[in-house]
């Protein structure tokens, strides 16, 4: 490839040598160091491609080999140039093409996310259009370092940052903490201690169940294995009280609560098909209209208007780039609409059992993947004259708990030691004096 791309630059000729000492010709070429390819036996003469300074070294050899040299064909950039050398508005228009490209080089055309599953890429790009992060800013006013301090300050759940800029593009790249939405637990304790007013956190649970198993890495366990809770009630407090040698609360440690606890409980599932589809019979036309924009300025060509009740639209958009990451601010779209006629049909009751079965396979895939492992399976499929339904529950073991706000409890008062003075001064003898 970078071969033909050099020989394009240098410009290469085609041509034909005829004669009684061909073979001689192409020994003295080699002998003389000159460069031939492409080389082909046509009707008792031989073709090949050579560069233009290689055909410029090839009279003597003809004049003694007695040969006969036919150029065919003249390729590559010197002729092409020289071909259009009046045109001097071509060249302009090219020379500024060129500018053009050299100058977008310059600034960022594609903010690329990557990473994020709990907020769409509209989400984040909106963050960053509040810190000045946006298409069409210069590479220079990047601040990647910053970018990646923004992001983490903002969004807690967000434990890993990348920013980096490759061509025209900044590409951002996101790890979620996808356990749970709260703060990382060495970020935590870093936090707790570094900030003196820590306030607590509890854990409660999100729904009732029966604790199976319970990991505590910060705070108080308010529950046993076993025990059955309801919606609300406090797994694991942030309040650690502080005894003293007397068993009695003095005080209390704040913590934000991080526990690992999974509880056992039933999910209702619920899932309809209804008992006809409609099949589409696509007409052979079709309406497309294409799109063309640069900053604020737009064209279209074509149209999608017909004057069909029913038509199916398809669309597609993208972003001119040359290579993999050099974009530039040229945006295209493409819609075409399809005209059919809708046709009434009825499942078969295999088909209606097939679909539903396999939205619940999927369902409890998607609850795998969550760490939810499942028990008992209680879903049945039930055919009705319109609809069919896929219903019942499941028994589940999955992970329990959400953090809230913790009330701060008050120390209990002490009570006063037995035996102490209360005020009045006791006279150890209450007889007369003898």
């Amino acid at each position: 490839m970078l071969s033909r791309l050099i020989c394009y630059i240098k410009g290469y000729l085609r041509i034909r040598i005829a004669g009684y000492s061909t073979e001689r010709f192409l020994n003295a070429c080699r002998h003389r160091g000159i460069y031939l390819w492409g080389l082909q036996a046509v009707s008792g003469a031989y073709e090949m491609n050579i560069s233009i300074s290689g055909f410029r070294k090839l009279k003597p050899i003809i004049r003694k080999t007695g040969t006969k040299v036919t150029i065919l064909r003249k390729s590559g950039l010197p002729f092409y140039l020289f071909r259009y050398r009046k045109r001097k508005l071509f060249f302009a228009g090219a020379f500024f093409f060129v500018f053009l490209i050299f100058w977008m080089s310059h600034y960022i055309w594609n903010i690329d996310i990557a990473g994020n599953k709990s907020r769409t890429d509209e989400t984040l790009l909106e963050f960053l259009e509040e810190k000045s992060v946006r298409n069409g800013m210069a590479k220079s006013d990047v601040n990647c370092q910053r970018i990646v301090k923004d992001i983490r300050k903002e969004y807690d759940d967000i434990i890993w940052v990348s920013a980096s800029i490759r061509g025209t593009r900044l590409i951002i790249q996101v790890k979620e903490n996808e356990d749970s939405p709260a703060v990382p637990a060495d970020e935590r304790k870093e936090k707790e201690d570094t900030d003196k007013t820590v306030q607590p956190v509890d854990i409660v649970a999100d729904k009732s169940c029966t604790i199976v198993s319970a990991i505590v890495r910060n705070g108080l366990l308010q529950t046993k294995i076993g025990a059955k809770v309801k919606k609300g009630d406090v797994l694991v407090s942030g309040q650690v009280p502080v005894n003293n040698d007397a068993g009695e609360i003095t005080g209390y440690q704040y913590h934000v609560s991080d526990a690992d606890i999974i509880g056992r409980t039933k999910i209702k599932y619920k899932d309809s098909c209804s008992n006809t589809y409609i099949e589409k019979e696509n007409y052979d036309i079709c309406k497309k209209q294409y799109s063309l924009s640069l900053g604020d300025i737009r064209f279209s060509f074509g149209g999608i208007k017909n004057n069909y009740e029913h038509f199916t639209m398809y669309g597609e958009q993208g972003q001119l780039k040359f290579f993999d990451n050099f974009y530039i601010p040229v945006f295209w779209w493409s819609r075409e609409a399809i005209p059919y006629t809708p046709h009434k049909k009825q499942h078969e009751k295999e088909e209606i059992q097939k679909i539903l079965t396999e939205r619940f396979v999927r369902y409890c895939e998607d609850l795998e993947k969550k760490g939810v492992e499942i028990i008992e399976n209680d879903v049945k499929i039930y055919t009705g004259q319109d609809k069919s339904e896929a219903k019942g529950s499941l028994m589940v073991q999955m992970p329990i708990g959400k953090e809230k706000a913790s009330k701060l409890l008050e120390i209990p008062k002490q009570k006063e030691a037995e035996g102490e003075e209360t005020g009045d001064e006791v006279n150890g003898n209450d007889g007369d004096d003898h």
